[in-house]
């Protein structure tokens, strides 16, 4: 999977849980991110591997899964998205929303949910809650373990906030 956005959004942040939480789930992993030297508001993005099966390159040109959180991010990746794929993208600052018909496309309002509820740090969380309700590649219980990994631990005191912006991402899934 990819997930792009801008720096600041969380991208390498959403990618490393993942990460985190496929180690924890005994599968193969890869995380292999890519950014410009800006910190925040550049673009950043993030290949991320989840396998039963030994992974042969961490490099990829054809996604099953995209997450797309701005309008760069989307036009660079739609095309890359395998058949059949899914696509979540966040509407917030797409002003030309994906137009393939091949592939499973999700627009998650997360930022508007971020709002709600009052905390615009939790954006990615929420994102990541949706994805795992459309693809549950982990457990729930393995991601707020991998966020343990992900935090220095003068942030743990996050993971019950993090926790409800998950469940928050996951109810904006429509079936």
């Amino acid at each position: 999977m990819i997930i792009a956005g801008f720096g600041g959004q969380g991208v390498l942040s959403m990618g490393k849980i993942l990460a985190y939480s496929g180690l924890m789930d005994d599968k193969e992993v890869t995380w292999m991110p890519s950014y410009g030297p800006e910190q925040r508001g550049g673009t950043a993005n993030v290949t991320v591997i989840l396998s039963d099966d030994r992974i042969s390159s961490p490099i990829l040109n054809m996604y099953d899964t995209a997450i797309v959180l701005n309008q760069q991010s989307l036009d660079r990746f739609e095309s890359q998205v395998k058949p059949g794929g899914v696509l979540i993208y966040d509407s917030y600052g797409i002003h030309k929303p994906p137009t393939r018909t091949d592939i499973n496309v999700y627009c998650i309002n997360a930022m508007e949910a971020s709002f709600e509820m009052k905390n615009g740090k939790a954006f990615n969380m929420i994102v990541l809650g949706a994805y795992l309700k459309i693809k549950p590649v982990v457990s729930i219980e393995n991601v707020l373990a991998g966020l343990k990994k992900a935090l220095p631990e003068r942030h743990w005191n996050l993971i019950p906030l993090n926790e409800e912006a998950l469940k928050k991402g996951m109810s904006l899934v429509k079936e």
